[in-house]
C-alpha cells in the first residue's frame, strides 16, 4: 500500500490534513481585501505574486469556535478546479507521510461527513483528512 503525503495544519485545537498534491504553497498572511456581499467563509482576496486569490476561512466552515489569529497563522494556497484558492489556517504543523493502515473511514465511526476522506491516527495525533471537492460543496450549502 502506498503512503499519502499530506500537509497537516491546525484550526483551533483540531488538526486537519490536505493531500500535498493540492497544495501549491504556504504563505504568510498579507493584506486581505474584503469583498462586499461575499459568503461569510470568504475572508476576501489577496494579491499573490500578481494574481488575485480568494481567501477562505476554513475555521468559519469547519469549526464553531472562532480563535483569534496569531503570528503562526498561514494561508495554504491550493489548486482547485484549475484556480488557486487560499485557505486561512491557524498554523501549519508538518508535511508527513500517512500509511493507508493509519487511515480509517469516517463512516466506520458513525461520522458521515462527505468533506472528510478519512481520519488518520498517527501516534497520539488524530488528523482529519479533507476532501477538497466535497469541502467546497459543503461550504456552498
Amino acid at each position: 500500500m502506498e503512503n499519502k503525503k499530506i500537509v497537516a495544519f491546525k484550526l483551533g485545537e483540531e488538526e486537519f490534513g490536505l493531500d500535498i498534491d493540492h497544495v501549491h504553497s504556504i504563505e504568510r498572511i498579507s493584506q486581505i481585501t474584503r469583498v462586499p456581499n461575499a459568503p461569510a467563509y470568504i475572508k476576501g482576496v489577496m494579491n499573490l505574486r500578481g494574481q488575485i486569490t480568494p481567501i477562505i476561512d476554513l475555521q468559519n466552515i469547519l469549526s464553531k469556535n472562532q480563535v483569534a489569529k496569531t503570528g503562526r497563522a498561514r494561508i495554504l494556497i491550493a489548486n482547485y478546479n484549475e484556480m488557486n484558492l487560499g485557505f486561512m489556517v491557524d498554523q501549519t504543523s508538518d508535511v508527513m507521510d500517512v500509511g493507508q493502515d493509519e487511515i480509517v473511514s469516517p463512516s466506520s465511526n458513525g461520522l458521515n461527513f462527505d468533506y472528510l476522506n478519512g481520519i488518520a491516527q498517527i501516534g497520539s495525533r488524530i488528523i482529519m483528512l479533507l476532501n477538497l471537492d466535497e469541502l467546497m460543496k459543503f461550504a456552498n450549502n
